[in-house]
Protein backbone atom coordinates (compact mmCIF):
# COMPACT_ATOMS: atom_id res chain seq x y z
CA UNK A 1 0.00 0.00 0.00
CA UNK A 2 0.90 3.55 -0.73
CA UNK A 3 2.16 5.89 1.98
CA UNK A 4 -0.91 8.86 2.85
CA UNK A 5 -0.05 11.91 1.00
CA UNK A 6 0.78 14.37 3.19
CA UNK A 7 -1.67 17.03 2.49
CA UNK A 8 -4.01 14.69 4.05
CA UNK A 9 -2.60 14.03 7.35
CA UNK A 10 -5.25 14.41 9.96
CA UNK A 11 -7.44 12.14 11.74
CA UNK A 12 -9.67 9.59 9.39
CA UNK A 13 -12.72 10.90 11.02
CA UNK A 14 -12.19 14.69 9.96
CA UNK A 15 -11.25 13.05 6.70
CA UNK A 16 -14.59 11.58 6.43
CA UNK A 17 -16.89 13.87 7.52
CA UNK A 18 -19.94 14.52 5.44
CA UNK A 19 -19.63 11.03 3.29
CA UNK A 20 -22.48 9.90 4.29
CA UNK A 21 -22.56 7.32 1.36
CA UNK A 22 -19.93 5.29 -0.54
CA UNK A 23 -21.67 6.00 -3.66
CA UNK A 24 -20.70 10.24 -3.50
CA UNK A 25 -18.04 8.59 -5.91
CA UNK A 26 -17.76 5.66 -8.70
CA UNK A 27 -15.76 3.35 -7.69
CA UNK A 28 -13.55 1.97 -10.86
CA UNK A 29 -11.62 -1.40 -10.95
CA UNK A 30 -8.01 -0.58 -11.93
CA UNK A 31 -7.62 -3.34 -14.87
CA UNK A 32 -10.07 -5.43 -12.96
CA UNK A 33 -9.84 -6.29 -9.47
CA UNK A 34 -6.14 -6.51 -10.11
CA UNK A 35 -5.05 -7.10 -6.78
CA UNK A 36 -6.53 -10.59 -6.09
CA UNK A 37 -6.84 -11.58 -9.98
CA UNK A 38 -4.33 -11.03 -13.05
CA UNK A 39 -4.79 -7.97 -14.62
CA UNK A 40 -6.68 -6.68 -17.54
CA UNK A 41 -7.93 -10.60 -17.70
CA UNK A 42 -11.14 -12.09 -17.73
CA UNK A 43 -10.65 -13.51 -14.25
CA UNK A 44 -10.16 -9.89 -12.62
CA UNK A 45 -12.99 -8.16 -14.88
CA UNK A 46 -15.85 -11.04 -13.52
CA UNK A 47 -14.16 -10.73 -9.80
CA UNK A 48 -14.57 -6.40 -10.20
CA UNK A 49 -18.09 -6.82 -10.78
CA UNK A 50 -18.48 -9.69 -8.01
CA UNK A 51 -16.84 -7.06 -5.87
CA UNK A 52 -19.76 -4.43 -7.20
CA UNK A 53 -17.48 -2.06 -8.69
CA UNK A 54 -19.17 0.45 -10.47
CA UNK A 55 -16.68 0.33 -13.51
CA UNK A 56 -14.28 -1.53 -14.87
CA UNK A 57 -10.79 -0.04 -16.33
CA UNK A 58 -9.29 -1.57 -19.36
CA UNK A 59 -6.13 -0.96 -21.86
CA UNK A 60 -6.43 -1.51 -25.14
CA UNK A 61 -3.69 -2.29 -28.06
CA UNK A 62 -3.86 -3.15 -32.06
CA UNK A 63 -2.33 -6.49 -32.69
CA UNK A 64 -0.47 -7.03 -35.86
CA UNK A 65 -3.57 -8.35 -37.73
CA UNK A 66 -5.62 -5.49 -36.59
CA UNK A 67 -7.18 -6.99 -33.16
CA UNK A 68 -7.60 -4.89 -30.08
CA UNK A 69 -6.51 -6.30 -27.25
CA UNK A 70 -6.54 -6.08 -23.58
CA UNK A 71 -3.08 -5.30 -21.96
CA UNK A 72 -0.98 -2.69 -20.15
CA UNK A 73 2.08 -3.05 -21.35
CA UNK A 74 3.58 -2.34 -25.15
CA UNK A 75 4.98 -6.17 -24.67
CA UNK A 76 4.21 -9.07 -23.05
CA UNK A 77 7.40 -9.35 -20.54
CA UNK A 78 6.07 -8.47 -17.49
CA UNK A 79 2.79 -10.67 -17.50
CA UNK A 80 3.78 -13.53 -19.88
CA UNK A 81 7.80 -13.93 -19.60
CA UNK A 82 8.67 -13.31 -23.02
CA UNK A 83 9.63 -9.41 -24.70
CA UNK A 84 7.24 -10.01 -28.08
CA UNK A 85 5.47 -7.02 -28.77
CA UNK A 86 1.81 -6.63 -29.01
CA UNK A 87 1.61 -4.63 -32.07
CA UNK A 88 4.43 -6.71 -34.18
CA UNK A 89 1.91 -10.08 -32.87
CA UNK A 90 -1.11 -11.49 -34.14
CA UNK A 91 -3.93 -12.53 -32.28
CA UNK A 92 -2.80 -15.86 -32.72
CA UNK A 93 0.52 -15.71 -31.62
CA UNK A 94 -0.77 -13.41 -28.53
CA UNK A 95 -3.28 -16.61 -27.85
CA UNK A 96 -0.34 -18.40 -26.73
CA UNK A 97 0.63 -16.20 -23.83
CA UNK A 98 0.12 -17.32 -20.09
CA UNK A 99 -1.10 -14.19 -18.31
CA UNK A 100 -2.19 -15.68 -15.61
CA UNK A 101 0.46 -18.05 -14.17
CA UNK A 102 2.51 -14.59 -13.21
CA UNK A 103 -0.14 -13.65 -10.53
CA UNK A 104 -0.93 -17.22 -8.79
CA UNK A 105 -0.72 -21.14 -10.38
CA UNK A 106 -4.98 -21.16 -10.00
CA UNK A 107 -5.31 -18.08 -12.94
CA UNK A 108 -2.88 -20.13 -14.98
CA UNK A 109 -4.38 -20.36 -18.62
CA UNK A 110 -5.88 -17.09 -18.48
CA UNK A 111 -5.19 -15.79 -21.77
CA UNK A 112 -4.96 -11.96 -23.14
CA UNK A 113 -8.78 -10.87 -24.16
CA UNK A 114 -10.04 -9.38 -26.71
CA UNK A 115 -11.92 -5.85 -25.93
CA UNK A 116 -15.14 -7.82 -27.02
CA UNK A 117 -14.95 -10.53 -24.73
CA UNK A 118 -14.65 -7.51 -22.29
CA UNK A 119 -17.55 -5.69 -23.33
CA UNK A 120 -19.86 -8.21 -22.53
CA UNK A 121 -19.39 -8.68 -19.27
CA UNK A 122 -20.22 -5.19 -18.37
CA UNK A 123 -23.88 -5.39 -16.03
CA UNK A 124 -26.42 -3.04 -16.94
CA UNK A 125 -25.83 -0.02 -15.42
CA UNK A 126 -22.33 -0.19 -14.81
CA UNK A 127 -19.66 1.12 -17.30
CA UNK A 128 -16.10 -0.12 -19.17
CA UNK A 129 -13.63 2.95 -19.06
CA UNK A 130 -11.46 1.98 -21.89
CA UNK A 131 -7.82 3.35 -21.99
CA UNK A 132 -6.43 3.86 -25.65
CA UNK A 133 -2.34 3.19 -25.24
CA UNK A 134 -1.51 3.31 -28.94
CA UNK A 135 -2.19 5.75 -31.70
CA UNK A 136 -5.63 6.77 -33.61
CA UNK A 137 -5.10 3.65 -35.93
CA UNK A 138 -7.13 1.74 -32.95
CA UNK A 139 -9.91 4.02 -33.78
CA UNK A 140 -11.50 2.54 -37.39
CA UNK A 141 -11.51 -1.34 -35.06
CA UNK A 142 -12.88 0.21 -31.80
CA UNK A 143 -15.63 1.92 -34.08
CA UNK A 144 -16.59 -1.46 -35.33
CA UNK A 145 -16.45 -3.37 -32.26
CA UNK A 146 -18.53 -0.74 -29.95
CA UNK A 147 -21.17 -0.91 -32.99
CA UNK A 148 -21.72 -4.68 -32.53
CA UNK A 149 -21.35 -4.66 -28.74
CA UNK A 150 -24.76 -3.05 -28.39
CA UNK A 151 -22.83 -0.79 -25.69
CA UNK A 152 -24.57 2.41 -24.67
CA UNK A 153 -22.43 5.93 -24.74
CA UNK A 154 -23.61 5.87 -21.54
CA UNK A 155 -21.67 2.40 -20.90
CA UNK A 156 -18.15 3.64 -21.65
CA UNK A 157 -16.13 5.95 -21.44
CA UNK A 158 -12.49 6.53 -23.58
CA UNK A 159 -9.28 7.85 -21.51
CA UNK A 160 -5.88 8.31 -22.92
CA UNK A 161 -2.67 10.02 -22.26
CA UNK A 162 -2.34 10.84 -25.49
CA UNK A 163 -3.91 14.26 -26.40
CA UNK A 164 -4.15 14.08 -30.18
CA UNK A 165 -5.41 10.24 -30.15
CA UNK A 166 -7.76 10.75 -27.18
CA UNK A 167 -9.17 14.43 -29.65
CA UNK A 168 -9.16 12.24 -32.42
CA UNK A 169 -11.44 9.89 -30.87
CA UNK A 170 -13.81 12.34 -29.31
CA UNK A 171 -14.86 13.39 -32.94
CA UNK A 172 -15.34 9.79 -34.15
CA UNK A 173 -17.48 9.25 -30.76
CA UNK A 174 -18.88 12.48 -29.88
CA UNK A 175 -21.52 10.92 -27.53
CA UNK A 176 -19.30 9.09 -25.31
CA UNK A 177 -17.22 10.52 -22.42
CA UNK A 178 -13.62 11.53 -22.96
CA UNK A 179 -10.80 11.84 -19.85
CA UNK A 180 -7.52 13.31 -20.67
CA UNK A 181 -5.58 11.08 -18.52
CA UNK A 182 -2.40 13.10 -16.63
CA UNK A 183 0.10 11.99 -14.37
CA UNK A 184 2.10 14.45 -12.04
CA UNK A 185 5.21 14.09 -13.04
CA UNK A 186 8.19 17.07 -12.99
CA UNK A 187 9.17 18.19 -16.86
CA UNK A 188 12.33 17.12 -17.00
CA UNK A 189 13.38 20.27 -18.92
CA UNK A 190 11.73 22.99 -16.43
CA UNK A 191 12.03 20.40 -13.15
CA UNK A 192 8.53 22.19 -12.87
CA UNK A 193 5.33 20.14 -11.80
CA UNK A 194 2.33 20.54 -14.62
CA UNK A 195 -0.64 22.62 -13.50
CA UNK A 196 -4.23 22.66 -13.70
CA UNK A 197 -5.23 25.48 -16.06
CA UNK A 198 -3.74 24.25 -19.35
CA UNK A 199 -5.21 21.05 -18.75
CA UNK A 200 -8.47 22.73 -18.57
CA UNK A 201 -7.83 24.58 -21.56
CA UNK A 202 -7.11 21.37 -23.50
CA UNK A 203 -9.78 19.61 -22.85
CA UNK A 204 -12.39 22.01 -23.48
CA UNK A 205 -10.55 22.65 -26.95
CA UNK A 206 -11.21 19.24 -27.89
CA UNK A 207 -14.91 18.89 -26.52
CA UNK A 208 -13.44 16.45 -23.63
CA UNK A 209 -15.36 15.46 -20.89
CA UNK A 210 -13.52 15.71 -18.16
CA UNK A 211 -9.65 14.69 -16.68
CA UNK A 212 -8.47 11.89 -15.13
CA UNK A 213 -5.30 12.34 -12.96
CA UNK A 214 -3.17 10.78 -10.32
CA UNK A 215 -3.86 11.23 -7.12
CA UNK A 216 -0.75 13.07 -6.09
CA UNK A 217 -2.06 16.43 -7.77
CA UNK A 218 -2.52 18.86 -4.76
CA UNK A 219 -6.37 17.59 -5.20
CA UNK A 220 -9.21 19.59 -2.59
CA UNK A 221 -12.05 21.07 -2.81
CA UNK A 222 -11.26 24.39 -4.46
CA UNK A 223 -9.11 22.14 -7.06
CA UNK A 224 -12.17 19.85 -8.06
CA UNK A 225 -14.51 23.23 -7.72
CA UNK A 226 -12.42 24.81 -10.81
CA UNK A 227 -12.73 21.54 -12.21
CA UNK A 228 -16.07 21.65 -12.43
CA UNK A 229 -16.58 24.96 -13.45
CA UNK A 230 -15.10 24.76 -16.65
CA UNK A 231 -18.06 22.26 -17.10
CA UNK A 232 -15.35 19.32 -16.56
CA UNK A 233 -15.49 15.75 -14.26
CA UNK A 234 -12.38 14.91 -12.53
CA UNK A 235 -11.67 11.01 -12.11
CA UNK A 236 -8.36 9.83 -10.29
CA UNK A 237 -6.23 6.99 -9.95
CA UNK A 238 -4.66 4.80 -8.58
CA UNK A 239 -6.21 4.49 -4.73
CA UNK A 240 -5.51 1.81 -2.68
CA UNK A 241 -5.55 4.07 0.82
CA UNK A 242 -9.09 4.30 2.11
CA UNK A 243 -7.93 7.17 3.73
CA UNK A 244 -6.85 9.21 0.37
CA UNK A 245 -10.26 7.93 -1.26
CA UNK A 246 -12.17 9.61 1.83
CA UNK A 247 -10.19 12.64 1.04
CA UNK A 248 -11.26 12.51 -2.40
CA UNK A 249 -14.46 11.80 -2.09
CA UNK A 250 -14.82 14.88 0.27
CA UNK A 251 -12.93 16.89 -2.21
CA UNK A 252 -16.00 16.11 -4.78
CA UNK A 253 -14.38 13.79 -7.05
CA UNK A 254 -16.44 11.99 -9.84
CA UNK A 255 -14.83 8.65 -9.73
CA UNK A 256 -11.95 6.60 -7.64
CA UNK A 257 -9.88 3.73 -9.58
CA UNK A 258 -8.36 0.98 -7.78
CA UNK A 259 -6.91 -2.37 -7.51
CA UNK A 260 -9.45 -3.10 -4.55
CA UNK A 261 -12.67 -2.34 -5.67
CA UNK A 262 -14.82 -4.75 -2.95
CA UNK A 263 -12.22 -3.82 -0.20
CA UNK A 264 -12.18 0.31 -0.62
CA UNK A 265 -15.79 0.15 -0.84
CA UNK A 266 -16.47 -1.69 2.78
CA UNK A 267 -13.51 0.35 4.19
CA UNK A 268 -15.43 3.39 3.09
CA UNK A 269 -18.86 2.21 3.97
CA UNK A 270 -17.23 1.45 7.60
CA UNK A 271 -15.62 5.44 7.82
CA UNK A 272 -18.93 6.73 6.88
CA UNK A 273 -20.84 5.00 9.86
Amino acid sequence: MRFLNTRFIGTVSSLFLGVTAVTAAEIIAHRGASYDAPENTQAAMKLAWEQEADAIETDMWLSRDGKIVVLHDADTKRLGGTTNRVAQQTWTELQKVDVGAWKDPRFAGERIPGIESILKTVPKGRRAILEIKCGAEILPELERVIGESGRTPEELAIISFKFPVLKESKKRFPRIGHYYLYSYKKDPETQRFPTLAPLIEDAKSAGLDGLDLHFDWPIDKAFVARVKEAGLKLLVWTINDPVVAGGMIEAGVDGLTTDRPGWLREQLKGASK
